[in-house]
């Protein structure tokens, strides 16, 4: 018989979750949909569900639980998740289990993964940047997950990065989300097609472009297309310049969607930063390591500290190979 956590990272469209022993090996994973558009209770009930059917799983003990969520959490409370509906839910309503069950901030968690088991193992101030629909980020300060004063750190999508630029939807004008999260970049050029086709008529778009389209198209020598892309990596070099300078990270860890762009995104994005960072050298990028496991691995990383384990996950046998930096 052995025994297991339960890790559930739980999404905006699915929840990914899994039974990872102390020694981190991962006994099985699997996979829901979260069905935010029934409502915040009832993803609340789903998330019981499958808390009690992996644990039932395992055919084993469940030491704790833990679980990640979108938006700020405070203490133990997921505080409020616009995707979602939530508001000021106490960790025990996630989990039938009368176990100890501990709540993380999804892109906080990924990046205490990755300080861990991932890109940034060894480093004690690094900042983890989730690249996707929209843009958040991870303070890791000696170590552990910064969540400020009131679990609202790593907002760094809404720092307003071009003041006189377009407006966000959260208000705020020149957000760095507005113009660099891969829904933005192929909003804004689907906008700028919109344009140019009212003077010059263009071929018809068939098909919802993504962010990768609108990337291979820059490559291409899309005009519109690279003006866009152009925007994007201005925002993000000056977002990331502001942070260099306030925080001094060893390095930037670059997770999300976005991030498996490659070339065209790590190699103009380093030179660029180190453009705005004249009289000191910019800190390298990484590619995270840990993908679309690093919520999950996080969360047993929690589910065990919750379980009176020191210093979980340091001697994991996970092949997390860390990747050179980008020149």
């Amino acid at each position: 018989m052995s025994t297991y956590v339960v890790a559930l990272d739980v999404g905006g469209t699915s929840m990914k979750g899994g039974l990872v022993t102390a020694e981190g090996e991962i006994l099985l994973t699997d996979r829901r949909p979260t069905s935010r558009t029934e409502g915040p209770l009832r993803v609340i009930e789903k998330i019981r569900d499958f808390v009690e059917d992996l644990s039932a799983a395992g055919k084993g003990t469940t030491a704790a639980v833990g679980i990640v969520v979108p938006g700020p959490v405070a203490g133990n409370t997921a505080v409020y998740s616009a995707n979602i509906g939530w508001k000021n839910v106490p960790a025990t309503d996630f989990s039938p289990l009368n176990v100890p069950v501990s709540l993380g901030h999804d892109v906080r968690t990924a990046g205490l993964a990755e300080s861990v088991l991932g890109a940034a193992r060894s480093q004690p101030d690094f900042l983890f940047l989730s690249i996707g629909t929209g843009i958040a980020a991870a303070l890791i300060l000696q170590g552990d997950p910064y969540a400020g004063s009131t679990g609202w750190s790593g907002e760094i999508g809404h720092i307003p990065v071009i003041p006189t630029g377009e407006r966000c939807t959260c208000g705020q004008i020149g957000c760095l989300e507005t113009y660099a999260s891969a829904a933005s970049i192929a909003r804004r050029y689907t906008e700028h097609l919109t344009r140019a086709s009212s003077i010059t008529p263009t071929p018809h778009i068939t098909a919802p472009l993504t962010a990768e389209d609108v990337i291979a198209r820059a490559m291409r020598g899309d005009p519109q297309a690279a003006l866009v892309w152009d925007e994007a990596l201005e925002a993000l070099s000056l977002a990331l310049a502001t942070y260099t300078l306030l925080m001094d990270p060893s390095s930037i860890v670059l997770g999300g969607g976005l991030a498996e762009a490659g070339h065209p995104l790590y190699s103009p994005l380093a030179e660029r930063l180190q453009e705005k960072l004249t009289w000191r050298q910019a800190p390298p990028l990484h590619h995270a390591a840990l993908g679309m496991n690093a919520g999950m691995l996080g969360a047993a990383l929690l589910a065990w500290q919750s379980a009176g384990h020191q210093n979980p996950g340091t001697t994991w046998p996970l092949d997390a190979p860390t990747p050179p930096p980008v020149p």
